[in-house]
C-alpha cells in the first residue's frame, strides 16, 4: 500500500515513464495476446451458418434451475461432429435470464470425467458460490485427487468437494447486465472452457425495462470467441495432458496463451444474422481463452455503447470500434436502418489477420417498423464519468499496487502477481465491505484483469484519462504490455475470500491469480 499523495504523484509520472513503452509497443503491432493454434482440417465458409441463439434456461420451480454438465456431439464445422463439453451438452450453455432482487438457485450437476467449478462472472455473489478455484464438483464415483505441483496441491484444507452436484446460490443484489457464468477449476480452466463450459447470464431490471432500448428479438447475445480444430472436427488444444486429470499447463509455445484459427459465435463459425433496418442491441461477449478482439461494422456504422460488464452507462457514448479483451462485456446498439434491403454489413476484427479478421455478417432483408431509440440519459444510478480523479482518489481508503508479470525464462517460466505464484487461502489483501481502494495495475504483457465481486471506475491510462471504452461499472479491464491501469474498486455485498487474476486463460492455469479477503 502507498499513500494517497504518493499515488497522486506516481500518477503524474506514470505518462513519463510507462506511456512511451506502451505506444511503442501498440506502433511495432504486438497486439497479438497468445500464439496460434492451426486447424487441421480445411476452414469452413464464411457466413454460410446462421447465427445461434442460445436456448433461454427454464426453471423447475420459481427461482430454481438444475443444469447437467455433460459431453456431447454437436455440428460446429459443417460435415463434422465435435465432442463439447456444455451445460445441459450446449455450447454455448442455456441463457439465464434473471431478475435482479430475485434470487436464483442453480444446481449444477457434473457428469464429467473431470471436477469443475462454475463461476458467475460479474456476480456479486457470496463466496460459498463464488466458484473459487479449488471448491468443486466431481462426477458420482468417481475419485480425485489434486495433482501435485506449484499450487500447493498438496494441501487438501484448501480443497472442498461436492459428489456429483452442488446448489450455487446467487441473490442478485446488483443492477441488470450482462453477465457470464464458465468453468473455474484449478489449472484447467483453459482447456475446460475451450471445450464449451461457458454460457449467458441475463440480469434485468425495472430501469432497464423502461428504457426504449431495441427488445425482444432485437435483444441479442454475442458470445464471441476463437477455437481450433483436428481433421475428425474434434476441438484442437495444446494440453500437457489430454485427459486433464493428472499434468495441467500447455505445450511451452503456448505460454502466452492459446488463439485458434476459427472464429465463434455462440458457437457457429463466422454465422451471418438477417436483421430489420432496424435498431439492435447487440451484448457482446469475448469468452475467447486469450484472443483481443478490434470489433468495426463495414462498409460502415459505428456502435452506440449503453452498457458495461456492469450494467448501463450514465449516457451512451459512441464507438467507431471496440476493443475487447477476454471477459469483457460491451453492451451496444447498431442501428441498420440507413442500409437498404439486401445490404451486407460485416463485424470484423481489425487485430486478426487471415479468416480470424471476420467475425460475422449482417444481412438486411427488410424495411421495418421501430419504436427503439437511445435516450441521451441511460441511467440515474451510474456514477457520471466525468468525475475528476482527485475526488475519486479522495473516496478511497487504501491504494494498492499489483504487478503482473512473468517471472523466469522459458519452460520454467511463470506468470505471477508481485512476483508471487497462486496460493489458495493467503489473501494479498484484505479490503473492508463497503469501501472504495485504488487499484494500480502493471504489466509486461497483454493481461485483462478482473475482479472477483468487487466493481469497478477506470481513472487513469499511464496517468493520462482512461480510453472511451473504459467508460461505466467495470469488472475486467484491459491491460495492455507496459502499461499503468488505476482503478477505483468498491466492495460492495459480502465478506468472504474472492479473486483476483488475469483472464487469459492460460495465464490463470498457470497461478496468475490471488485472493483477497473482504473484511
Amino acid at each position: 500500500m502507498i499513500s494517497r499523495r504518493g499515488f497522486l504523484g506516481l500518477l503524474g509520472g506514470a505518462g513519463l515513464t510507462v506511456a512511451g513503452c506502451g505506444a511503442l509497443t501498440h506502433e511495432l503491432g504486438r497486439e497479438v495476446a497468445g500464439e496460434s493454434l492451426t486447424s487441421a482440417l480445411p476452414l469452413p465458409a464464411r457466413f454460410a451458418v446462421p447465427l445461434p441463439i442460445p436456448a433461454t434456461a427454464v426453471p423447475v420451480r420459481p427461482g430454481r434451475y438444475e443444469v447437467v454438465q455433460r459431453a456431447a456431439e454437436v455440428e460446429i464445422i459443417p460435415g463434422t461432429t465435435t465432442e463439447i463439453w456444455g451445460y445441459d451438452g450446449m455450447f454455448p450453455g442455456p441463457t439465464f435470464d434473471l431478475r435482479a432482487g430475485s434470487p436464483a438457485v442453480i444446481r449444477v450437476r457434473n457428469e464429467l470425467s473431470v471436477p469443475t467449478s462454475t463461476h458467475l462472472h460479474g456476480g456479486v455473489t457470496p463466496p460459498e458460490s463464488d466458484g473459487y478455484p479449488t471448491d468443486v464438483v466431481i462426477a458420482r464415483g468417481r475419485g480425485f485427487r489434486p495433482p501435485q505441483g506449484e499450487h500447493s496441491h498438496h494441501d487438501l484444507r484448501q480443497w472442498t468437494f461436492h459428489e456429483a452436484a452442488r446448489d450455487y446460490v446467487y441473490p442478485l443484489e446488483q443492477r441488470a447486465a450482462t453477465l457470464w457464468y464458465h468453468d473455474h477449476r484449478m489449472d484447467f480452466t483453459a482447456p475446460q472452457v475451450w471445450r464449451g463450459l461457458a454460457g449467458f447470464v441475463i440480469v434485468r431490471d425495472d430501469e432497464d425495462d423502461a428504457l426504449p432500448l431495441p427488445k425482444g428479438e432485437r435483444d441479442i447475445p454475442l458470445m464471441i470467441c476463437d477455437r481450433a480444430f483436428e481433421e475428425d472436427g474434434s476441438f484442437r488444444y495444446p494440453s500437457l495432458d489430454p485427459t486433464l486429470l493428472l499434468r495441467p499447463g500447455v505445450d511451452d509455445a503456448f505460454m502466452e496463451g492459446v488463439e485458434g484459427d476459427v472464429i465463434l459465435v455462440n458457437g457457429a463459425p463466422w454465422p451471418f444474422l438477417e436483421v430489420d433496418a432496424a435498431r439492435y442491441r447487440l451484448r457482446l461477449l469475448n469468452a475467447s481463452n486469450a484472443r483481443r478482439f478490434r470489433l468495426r461494422l463495414t462498409p460502415g456504422g459505428r456502435f452506440v455503447q449503453v452498457g458495461s460488464d456492469q450494467g448501463l452507462l450514465a449516457a451512451p457514448v459512441t464507438h467507431d470500434a471496440i476493443t475487447i479483451s477476454p471477459g469483457e462485456r460491451f453492451d451496444v446498439v447498431v442501428d441498420f436502418s440507413g442500409h437498404p434491403a439486401g445490404a451486407e454489413v460485416t463485424m470484423v476484427n481489425t487485430l486478426g489477420t487471415g479468416a480470424a479478421r471476420d467475425v460475422m455478417r449482417f444481412r438486411v432483408r427488410r424495411r421495418a417498423a421501430d419504436d427503439s431509440a437511445i435516450p441521451k440519459r441511460l441511467s440515474r444510478t451510474a456514477e457520471p464519468v466525468d468525475t475528476p480523479v482527485d475526488t475519486a482518489v479522495d473516496t478511497a481508503v487504501a491504494t494498492r499496487v499489483f504487478d503482473f508479470r512473468r517471472t523466469g525464462q522459458g519452460g520454467g517460466g511463470s506468470w505471477t502477481i508481485n512476483g508471487r505464484s497462486f496460493r489458495p487461502g493467503r489473501p494479498l489483501a484484505t479490503p473492508r465491505l463497503n469501501t472504495s481502494e485504488v487499484w494500480r495495475f502493471t504489466s509486461d504483457f497483454h493481461h485483462p484483469v478482473h475482479v472477483h465481486l468487487a466493481r469497478f471506475r477506470v481513472l487513469s491510462r499511464n496517468g493520462g484519462p482512461p480510453e472511451a471504452t473504459d467508460a461505466g461499472w467495470k469488472d475486467t479491464v484491459d491491460v495492455r504490455p507496459y502499461e499503468v491501469v488505476d482503478v477505483l474498486v468498491r466492495f460492495e455485498g459480502y465478506r468472504g475470500r474472492y479473486m483476483l487474476h488475469c483472464h487469459n486463460l492460460e495465464h490463470e492455469d498457470m497461478a496468475m491469480m490471488v485472493d483477497f479477503e473482504v473484511v
